[in-house]
């Protein structure tokens, strides 16, 4: 196995250097080469596998990968301070590390991979993995992007099941990762696990970073599974868990009225009748089977009436009839309380003579 050799340590790279995080970029050092060595163990196996390292900084991470008995590592980092500090790994790797200075969030992965490591998405996952400590800023929206590529198979995704192992804030983690019924349960947790066997391997306290964040850290292993759980497209399925989820604490049919048109009550009526779902369900106590017959349902009407899907509540037009509404809702409900009441009081006037 090829070690590298002695190097100064991440303490004195970041001296060398004058490196310092910058809190504009979410950034956290994580020095404890002991924690560094156990996220790399919780992506696997390395052996002659290609990894791909997102926000190295200083190369606390990637050094443990170059000891793992890898074939070839690719960083991307967006911050040039870290340029020098990582070319220095590089040579002393005898180039089998590659340094790249770009934004993760436009870099199209698939570039990296030679032909030796494609595999069929049918197959075990490719030797290739994707790790990273990432800045909180980008970790949401860049695992919605790479789920969106894992559901059409695109970018490196198109090589066959790659997985990942990132950190995110705790909550966060437990977020993806969160069962039906638990109070964490969110769009994000449905996201991911239709699409990803997704594990939490285990929480790093904040104060071993620096500068330490007040939040804690989850590292989160994912890996693609053969078959979605819900058999529709990326775009319809993250449309339906957006709408369920922006009302958790109400009852299901409440969230999903606002993908239809306000005269078009009929739709949720058939989605409601067809899924068979209990109405008495909120959208976190939902299983993933659920949300799909929700899906399923939902793309049958936008097949037979495509104009349903681009559908915005939220546009003025609809949030002026909505507010009408209501408005119109809750003046008849005061006048029916207030009947109500009159002839209450008429009755107990009656029994008092």
């Amino acid at each position: 196995m090829q070690r590298l050799p002695p190097l100064p340590s991440l303490q004195e790279i970041i001296r060398i250097y004058g490196l310092s995080a910058q809190k504009k970029l979410s950034q956290n050092f994580l020095l404890d080469m002991n924690l560094t060595k156990k996220i790399v163990r919780s992506a696997g196996k390395l052996n002659d596998a290609l990894v791909i390292e997102v926000g190295p900084g200083p190369g606390g991470i990637t050094r443990p990968i170059l000891n793992s008995n890898t074939k070839k590592v690719i960083v991307i980092e967006k911050d040039r301070r870290f340029l020098p500090s990582l070319q220095i790994l590089a040579e002393a790797s005898s180039q089998k590390l590659e340094v790249v200075h770009g934004d993760i969030l436009s870099t199209d992965l698939q570039q990296f991979v030679s032909p030796e490591f494609h595999a069929h998405w049918q197959d075990p996952p490719p030797n290739i993995h994707i790790i990273g400590n990432l800045p909180f800023s980008v970790s949401t929206p860049l695992i919605i992007q790479w789920l969106h590529h894992m559901s059409n198979k695109s970018s490196i995704w198109k090589f066959g099941r790659v997985p990942l192992t990132l950190t995110f804030q705790k909550e966060v983690a437990e977020r993806i990762v969160a069962p039906p019924k638990s109070e964490y349960r969110c769009r994000l947790s449905v996201m991911s696990q239709y699409l990803c066997d997704a594990q939490l391997k285990f929480s790093i306290q904040g104060k071993a970073f620096v500068p330490p964040p007040k939040v804690d850290v989850g590292v989160v292993h994912f890996v693609p599974k053969v078959q979605p759980l819900i058999q529709q497209n990326f775009t319809l399925v993250e449309k339906v868990n957006r709408h369920l989820f922006q009302m958790p604490n109400k009852y299901y049919p409440k969230p999903l009225s606002t993908l239809f048109p306000l005269d078009r009550e009929d739709l949720v009526s058939d989605v409601v009748e067809k899924s068979g779902i209990n109405v008495e369900l909120r959208a976190f106590e939902l299983t993933i089977e659920d949300i799909g017959n929700l899906c399923n349902v939902y793309a049958e009407i936008v097949k037979k009436e495509p104009d349903i899907f681009t559908y915005d509540f939220r546009s003025k037009k609809s949030a002026k009839k909505r507010r009408k509404r209501g408005t119109l809702i809750e003046s008849l409900e005061e006048k029916l309380l207030s009947n109500y009441y009159m002839e209450s009081d008429s009755e107990n006037v009656d029994v008092a003579r």
